[in-house]
């Protein structure tokens, strides 16, 4: 019962584009549409709850942080207790997503790891520690992790009968995943009341997220700008998982201010 956050469940991602070694960093985040949103959902095995899993969007002096945490309900604590906290850093380059920590605090019964990808873009590289072990990955600027890759997509102008190709670095591995925009749209109730009409994604996995293992998804987000997360189905191998948003706030937030300290700043390359 690995999980990388219900938002790996997402993997999704903005186009690729060139390297970055003369690209600047944007003050504010002009890619960013979504700071000060927190998102809610309840995860279960078909008809069983197993447990829930938050998101919240919160502002950096040069970018933005995405904090997530997961676990599992009381019935399934019995079983495998799960108590995961993931933190998630990027910033906008030439008003596209970067991102450069991917921070996981990971307690799943007996099983308990601190693991930390950071990425630095700069140097086309991407470092990852665990137990106190660093290592070096050579990975080209504009890979994204796995919260930033869900985040990027939903500021795309997505088209029905679309596919991606995206590129993500995650468990020690850099690769590309095949994400399907389906034909169909589907009507379904939100939490705030409403039914709205959403567009169904069809991502396929290469690394576990919240509650499932790698393979197939359907995602179904709002068709409209926000491409709000409304449902979630992971096919394993006993049955499917599902996750369903149950509540969604989203509050203006200003950028950090004055005394408060700020993300550290990525000074420009010197050009010979």
């Amino acid at each position: 019962m690995s999980m990388k956050t219900l938002i790996a469940a997402m993997l999704l991602l903005v186009l690729y584009w060139p390297t970055c070694s003369q690209a600047a960093v944007d003050k504010g985040s002009p890619c960013m549409p979504y700071i000060g949103e927190h998102l809610s959902f309840n995860v279960g095995w078909e008809f069983i709850n197993a447990g829930s899993a938050t998101m919240d969007i919160l502002p950096m002096a040069t970018g933005w942080q995405v904090k997530t945490f997961a676990r599992t309900n009381k019935v399934l604590d019995i079983f495998k207790k799960v108590r995961d906290y993931i933190t998630a850093e990027g910033i906008c380059v030439d008003g596209k997503m970067q991102s450069t920590l991917f921070d996981a605090n990971l307690h799943e019964r007996k099983y308990k790891a601190q693991k930390r990808t950071e990425f630095h873009w700069r140097k086309n590289q991407v470092t990852h520690t665990q137990h106190q072990i660093t290592e070096y990955f050579d990975v080209p600027a504009g890979h994204l992790s796995v919260i930033d890759a869900f985040l990027a997509v939903r500021n795309l102008d997505l088209k029905a009968g679309q596919s991606l190709s995206v590129p993500i670095f995650d468990s020690r591995k850099r690769y590309e995943i095949q994400v399907n925009i389906m034909d169909k749209k589907e009507i379904l109730k939100t939490p705030w009341g409403e039914k709205v009409r959403c567009i169904v994604v069809n991502p396929k996995l290469k690394t576990a997220g919240i509650f499932t293992n790698k393979g197939e998804m359907t995602l179904w987000m709002t068709d409209d700008e926000r491409h709000i997360p409304i449902k979630l189905m992971a096919k394993i191998k006993f049955g499917r998982i599902f996750a369903h948003l149950t509540n969604y706030k989203s509050t203006p937030v200003s950028p950090p201010v004055a005394g408060v300290p700020p993300t550290p700043t990525v000074m420009p390359i010197k050009q010979p």
